[in-house]
């Protein structure tokens, strides 16, 4: 089965989240599975340098009269064929891949990523003449137009099924209504069943009605998307497409996330030989001028610093955290307030809170490695990868009940680790006073020494790997074809 995945990031070569990490390890997963698997990405310049022996596919003027190349080669981090889209006047800028250097969006993404779509489509409809796709798999707004370029567009051949996945319902990709004339569409896929949303145009509107299947990362919050609570205005589309809506919950590449084999961190160990932990934390508190205390119970927080992320009830039990002797290091880059609050705070406790403001990949596996506690306390969370990493590593997760957090993460209440399911702290409303409370149940089980070992073994043994989601969503390519 030959599947295209099409995104805007991919892991290790560009990353401002956790799609990267999915798009990365997505299709080795898949081709372990079966499938003869093709990626297509922006040519974003660490992307340009790493693809290998590249060819010119072909050159192609898009809808609104731009020249661009396509190019065909192999990314020499993951030996996988890409279709790289080599445009250096829309990729090659300051700045990430979606703003500029003082944080303000491009004023021309709606181009930069409509092309994701356009050139996903052109692919499907036999631009390659020694490879088709079945299946047009699209992650994220970035590539959300995919299946709206395939509903309109001439295909060649057999149908070419669309697969649209929602890492984030949050960010929609919407543009003011007068970008939608530069986008080759005809004038009636704007419109309430198409891509208008209040006036607007939105990519994220078009995958979700012009696809064949929509996925989400994980089942609750396929369930959760379907409410005004958490649909974003787009809960009622969702629901009349609810079968056609399914959640394949994310995994960890274990090839990279494996704290016996991980060259970032300081010492390696394993469920069952986890003394290297130990080692670890010492490092990392020497590392960041906290007391080097083993007993110190030490919290982590790997994440953008944004509301949704939870991090201002962080902020509001963090005095209580250290009162009980509790440290904290904090590692994410985002609302200038939230950056500002961390940092005083450090400069306030310089023994019992660090923050590093940024993000930084190889400190990332540091701070997992070397911490008792990841929290995670989000108002939403489709999936969310850091309370995985933190299973992974030993460090247990601190999390709200909802999306992927509710489906990953399991209380250490009384029945829980009476059955051996418990792996870590989960709180309901979201209040500091909830987490606080989760907060205190966590620092009471690291007081006792063998029940926390004992959780923390089998959190470390959980399978969470790409094998089941993979199985998935083959599955689901075949059902869809078939």
């Amino acid at each position: 089965m030959k599947v295209l995945q099409v995104s805007a990031e991919i892991f290790p070569l560009l990353k401002t989240g956790g799609l990267a990490d999915i798009a990365g390890a997505l299709p080795a997963a898949l081709k372990a599975a079966g499938c003869d698997v093709r990626v297509l990405l922006p040519g974003f310049a660490p992307i340009m340098g790493d693809l290998q022996s590249p060819t010119v596919l072909a050159e192609l003027t898009t809808p609104w009269g731009e020249r661009i190349v396509l190019r065909q080669g192999v990314l020499g981090a993951l030996g996988l064929t890409a279709y790289v889209i080599d445009a250096p006047a829309l990729y090659c800028r300051p700045g990430t891949p979606y703003e500029d250097a003082q944080r303000r969006p491009f004023q021309d993404n709606h181009r930069r990523f409509a092309l994701l779509g356009w050139v996903a489509a052109k692919l499907a409809s036999g631009l390659d003449a020694h490879w088709q796709p079945e299946v047009a798999h699209s992650h994220d707004w970035h590539a959300a137009l995919t299946p709206a370029y395939l509903t309109f567009g001439p295909v060649q051949g057999k149908r070419v099924a669309s697969v649209y996945t929602v890492h984030n319902l949050a960010y929609q990709g919407v543009f003011a209504p007068n970008n939608f004339f530069e986008l080759g569409l005809p004038n009636a896929a704007f419109s309430v069943n198409g891509l208008e949303f209040h006036g607007q145009l939105s990519f994220m509107k078009a995958g979700l009605y012009y696809a064949d299947h929509i996925t989400t990362v994980s089942p609750s919050y396929a369930r959760e998307i379907q409410t005004p609570e958490q649909g974003c205005g787009l809960d009622g589309l969702l629901r009349s497409r609810a079968h056609d809506l399914s959640g394949i919950l994310n995994a960890v590449d274990e090839a990279v996330w494996n704290p016996a084999t991980d060259a970032a961190i300081a010492h390696a160990f394993d469920a069952k030989k986890p003394a290297g932990k130990a080692r670890c934390k010492a490092a990392l508190q020497l590392e960041l001028g906290l007391t080097e205390q083993a007993e110190a119970p030490l919290f982590g927080v790997v994440s953008r610093l944004t509301e949704q992320k939870g991090l201002h009830l962080v902020l509001a039990v963090l005095d209580e955290l250290i009162a009980r002797g509790g440290q904290l290091v904090v590692l994410g880059t985002g609302d200038a307030v939230l950056e500002a609050a961390f940092k005083a705070r450090a400069a306030a406790h310089p023994h019992a809170v660090a923050v590093r403001i940024g993000y930084d990949e190889a400190f990332a596996h540091r701070i997992f490695a070397a911490t008792d506690v990841t929290l995670v306390p989000s108002r939403f969370e489709p999936c969310g990868l850091t309370q995985m990493y933190g299973l992974k590593y030993g460090s247990l997760p601190l999390a709200h009940r909802v999306g992927g957090l509710a489906d990953t993460v399991v209380d250490c209440a009384l029945e829980n680790l009476a059955d051996g399911t418990a792996n870590g702290f989960v709180f309901d409303d979201f209040t500091p006073e909830a987490l606080a409370r989760a907060m205190r149940r966590a620092l009471a089980l690291y007081e006792r020494k063998s029940e926390w070992r004992s959780v923390r073994q089998r959190a470390m043994q959980q399978p969470l790997g790409w094998d089941k989601a993979a199985a998935q969503y083959v599955a689901l390519y075949q059902r869809l074809l078939g």
